[in-house]
C-alpha cells in the first residue's frame, strides 16, 4: 500500500501552481497569501510571494515514503473505524529524533509517544487524512482532497492542517513546524496552539519542464 501511494506520487514529475494560504491561529494574524509555487522530482522546491508568510512543512512537499519511514512499528487499523469504501487506516508510532523538537532529556524522550494514523484512499492511492495523537488526544490532522487535473493527474486541489495543542513541548515542536518562509514575524505566544491552515491550489501547470535553474 505505501508502495502503491509512493508511485501515485511519483507519477508527477514536475509541477507548477498557484496556491493561497489563510491562517487561523490565536495570536497570530496574517492577511490571505499567494504563492507561486514550482516542484520537481524528487525533492526540489521553489517558492515565490511577496513579503511573509508561513505555510507548513509537514508533508505538503514529502514523498509518502519519506513521510512512512518517520514511523515505526506500522500496522493497518483493523478496528472499529468507519472509514467509508475504499478507504483503510495504517497507524504508526512517530520516531521522536525526527521531530522538530528539543527534549531535554532522555527520560523525557521515552515518554513522548505520538502516534500517526494514516487513511489512505485505495481507489485512487493517495493519502486524504494525517492524524497525530497522544494516547487518544488529537494534536494535529491533515485533510486533502483530490482532483483531477487534465483528465490524468490526482493532485491536491485543499489541504486544511488542524492543531489542537495545549502544552508547551508540543507548542514548540508545531511553532517549529509551521515555519516562516519569509521575515521572522512568528507572534504565537503561549502554549496554546489551536488553529487551521487552509492551503488552496489553483492553475497547475503539469509535467510541462522546469528548468533546474529555477530552483537556485
Amino acid at each position: 500500500m505505501i508502495d502503491n501511494t509512493e508511485k501515485m506520487y511519483r507519477s508527477v514529475n514536475d509541477y507548477k501552481v498557484e496556491m493561497t494560504i489563510s491562517v487561523s491561529v490565536p495570536a497570530f494574524r496574517m492577511p490571505k497569501k499567494k504563492y507561486k509555487v514550482f516542484f520537481k522530482q524528487p525533492n526540489k522546491v521553489k517558492i515565490k510571494s511577496r513579503g511573509f508568510g508561513i505555510l507548513p512543512r509537514t508533508g505538503m512537499f514529502t514523498s509518502p515514503i519519506e513521510n512512512f519511514n518517520n514511523l515505526t512499528d506500522i500496522k493497518i487499523n483493523k478496528g472499529t473505524v468507519r472509514l467509508g469504501e475504499n478507504k483503510i487506516m495504517m497507524v504508526g508510532n512517530v520516531i521522536v529524533d525526527s521531530l522538530a523538537i528539543e527534549m531535554p532529556n532522555d527520560y523525557a524522550k521515552l515518554s513522548f509517544k505520538p502516534t500517526v494514523d494514516v487513511i489512505i484512499d485505495t481507489s485512487n492511492w493517495v493519502v486524504t487524512n494525517v492524524i497525530t495523537k497522544i494516547d487518544t488526544l488529537k494534536i494535529m490532522e491533515i485533510q486533502n482532497e483530490y482532483k483531477l487535473v487534465n483528465e490524468k493527474f490526482l493532485l491536491p486541489v485543499e489541504s486544511k492542517v488542524e492543531y489542537f495543542i495545549k502544552d508547551s513541548r508540543f507548542s514548540k515542536w508545531l511553532k517549529k513546524d509551521i515555519g516562516l518562509l519569509f521575515g521572522n514575524e512568528n507572534k504565537i505566544n503561549g502554549d496554546m496552539v489551536r488553529g487551521l491552515i487552509t492551503v488552496k491550489y489553483d492553475n497547475y501547470q503539469v509535467n510541462k519542464g522546469i528548468k533546474d535553474s529555477i530552483f537556485d
